[in-house]
């Protein structure tokens, strides 16, 4: 959760959060915003506090496992728990993460080379398989805004949120697991508690840019945990925090896989790229 590309820079951002209601009501007095820009529709601001929480449901049972499928033919392996090889951080050197069994882990905030990182290889149409664990909550930041806080990144641009959105939300719709962050919220909330491993399966279709201007956007569908939560949505633009996404002149179409660090001990594993030609 941030405006974050390759050339990412952190947020200052601290919110206080009150109070919440059940999934499908907007939470009272939580992190929002309603200075921000109208999206499309003109009825929500970027992270409208007003903006109803996805409804609950069930993951499916059994997605992702208790230990990891392998990776079907054909795929690029990004992580299968043997290393870093496939990874840099955002100035090439060799992350800082920490490896723990078959995952690896976001260290604590200030270890060296401890930020963002993003895989060697960059991708275009593709589908990407992400296994995620969050952190036990810490008491007294049950309403913080970085609880689970983290992020997929596709191409380096486009936010895929990652968050501890179970039970009560404390944060805008479309900042909680399963979001196409600052645009789009969760169809359902299907996040697991913290301590059990989830999945993103993301299909992805790169923009279509001509002559320099982008003229199909990004789309994307996404199942969290076995469940769509995210059906052929038409990216905006690269992800920002408090502002429109938009698409600039000389848009990418390929470009890494980035795992967002943002202070939180969020774990990954089994991470897979499989191209669509």
């Amino acid at each position: 959760m941030r405006k974050c590309t390759q050339a990412a820079h952190l947020l200052g951002a601290a919110l206080s959060l009150w109070a919440a209601m059940p999934g499908g009501a907007a939470a009272q007095g939580r992190a929002g915003y309603t200075d921000t820009p109208m999206l499309p529709g003109g009825q929500w601001h970027v992270h409208d506090p007003a903006r109803p929480d996805p409804p609950a449901g069930k993951p499916q049972p059994g997605v992702p496992g208790a230990k990891p499928k392998p990776a079907p033919a054909g795929a690029v392996v990004l992580f299968d728990g043997k290393g870093f090889d496939a990874w840099r951080t955002l100035d090439g050197k060799e992350p800082g993460w920490l490896l723990e069994g078959d995952a690896m882990r976001i260290p604590p905030h200030g270890a060296p080379n401890g930020g963002d990182i993003a895989s060697r290889r960059q991708f275009g149409d593709c589908d990407i398989h992400v296994e995620w664990q969050l952190p036990p909550r810490v008491p007294g930041e049950e309403r913080s805004m970085n609880r689970g806080n983290s992020g997929v990144y596709v191409m380096g641009l486009f936010e895929v949120q990652v968050f501890d959105s179970y039970g009560p939300d404390y944060l805008y719709a479309d900042g909680q697991a399963g979001a196409v962050y600052g645009q789009a919220p969760p169809r359902v909330d299907v996040c697991r508690a913290p301590g059990e491993w989830q999945c993103f399966d993301i299909r992805f279709t790169a923009p279509r840019v001509r002559e320099g201007s982008v003229v199909e956007p990004a789309v994307i569908t996404l199942r969290h945990n076995g469940v769509l939560v995210q059906d052929r949505v038409r990216i905006l633009g690269p992800t920002q925090h408090g502002a429109l996404a938009a698409y600039a002149p000389n848009t990418p179409t390929q470009g890494p896989l980035l795992l967002q660090a943002h202070g939180s001990q969020v774990a990954f594993r089994n991470i897979w790229v499989r191209e669509r030609r």
